[in-house]
């Protein structure tokens, strides 16, 4: 019983698989999600359009916007006022 188990769980998660197929037009949606968002800008900051320093200006611009949007912690030790704190 438990083997049948384990093959219907196999079956349902290579089903949640994506194919080369479909990681590939996944990841030009996103590419091209940056170019509509970034792009603009780069041209304005003095880029010329489809150049390499146009897209490095698109992936500077889009990184820096998710490292700003990344969650961070902070913790502190110590103990009666002297304490280190350290974010990551």
């Amino acid at each position: 019983m438990r083997r049948y188990g384990l093959a219907i769980l196999l079956v349902f998660l290579m089903q949640g698989c994506a194919t080369p197929e479909e990681r590939a037009a996944r990841i030009q949606a996103e590419v091209d999600e940056m170019i509509k968002v970034y792009g603009p800008g780069c041209e304005k900051l003095g880029y010329a359009k489809d150049s390499d320093p146009w897209r490095e200006c698109i992936l500077r611009l889009a990184t820096r916007q998710d490292y700003r949007t990344r969650p961070s912690t902070t913790t502190c030790t110590g103990y009666q006022g002297f304490y280190n704190c350290v974010t990551y």
